[in-house]
Formats: C-alpha cells, sequence, structure tokens
C-alpha cells in the first residue's frame, strides 16, 4: 500500500518544492527590478546621508568628540613641557576618562566610533604623561645618591690638588 503511494508522494512534493524556487528572470540574485536605476538610499549625497545619521552633524554625538579634540591636542602639546612640571591628578584624570568612555561608546545605542576613537587616544596621552612623570621621579629618587658618590670624588680629587 505504501509502495504504490510513493511516487505520487515524491512527484507532488518535488514540483511544489521548485515551484518555490523557480526563476522569475534570467539574473540569479538580483535585488532590483531590471529597468530600475538605484535606490534612493544609494542616490543620497555624503552629506545628506550625514545630516541624517543617528551620528551626523545635527547630534552631540558628532560634536562631542570633534571639541574633545582639543584635550588630546593639549595633552600632545604637554609633551614638549619638562616632566617636572606634570600634573599627577590631571593626567590620570586623562587616563581615567579616556579608558572609562572609550568602553562606554561602544556600549551606548547608537554605537558612538568617533567619540571612542578620540578617548582612546585621550587615554594613551594620559598613560604617556603619567609614564613620563613617573621615570622623571623615579630618577629624582637616585639622584642625592649620585650627588653625595660625585661630591665625595670632588673632595678627594681637591685633597689630592692640595697635597701635591
Amino acid at each position: 500500500m505504501f509502495r504504490a503511494a510513493r511516487p505520487i508522494f515524491n512527484q507532488s512534493s518535488r514540483a511544489a518544492f521548485r515551484s518555490q524556487f523557480a526563476r522569475t528572470s534570467g539574473r540569479r540574485f538580483q535585488s532590483t527590478a531590471a529597468g530600475e536605476g538605484p535606490t534612493a538610499q544609494q542616490q543620497a549625497s555624503w552629506f545628506k546621508r550625514m545630516m541624517d545619521s543617528p551620528v551626523g552633524f545635527k547630534t552631540v554625538h558628532f560634536w562631542a568628540p570633534v571639541m574633545k579634540w582639543a584635550l588630546v591636542i593639549a595633552g600632545i602639546g604637554d609633551f614638549a613641557r619638562p616632566a617636572e612640571k606634570l600634573s599627577v591628578t590631571q593626567n590620570a584624570a586623562l587616563t581615567a576618562t579616556g579608558a572609562i568612555w572609550t568602553r562606554w561608546c561602544f556600549v551606548i545605542t547608537p554605537r558612538n566610533v568617533l567619540l571612542a576613537a578620540v578617548n582612546f587616544f585621550l587615554g594613551c596621552v594620559g598613560v604617556a604623561q603619567l609614564t613620563r612623570i613617573a621615570i622623571h621621579k623615579s630618577q629624582q629618587k637616585d639622584l642625592p645618591d649620585q650627588v653625595a658618590d660625585k661630591a665625595a670624588e670632588a673632595k678627594d680629587a681637591v685633597k689630592e690638588v692640595v697635597k701635591s
């Protein structure tokens, strides 16, 4: 009984399956009709798309990173300053701000890559300045020993000159 029904079942199921995927045109992966041009979204200019974007020119998500680059540039400008004049608390704040907000920029919606980039560089500048401060302070700790050694050498040299 089942053998007799099997060929009929197979023929009808194949036809139903193939009708779902029947080709209506000669192109296989065609996204638009043959005579139509690009979609309205593709025709929009870059400026128009940026204006309408959730992180575009009209939002704080664009202007906050632009203004925050001033902090990064100021931190880079501090590379020219001597390390003893740099503030540990200021550079620690820059580092913490950069680290915390870089992570937060990937959590919020819309994900703001521009703000993440500026905060990453802000953190990098802060770490570089803190490293300069730490190196300077470690060299200052060794300085009294070096000065005492040089003073003893100079004292011995003066005594030898006086004896001769």
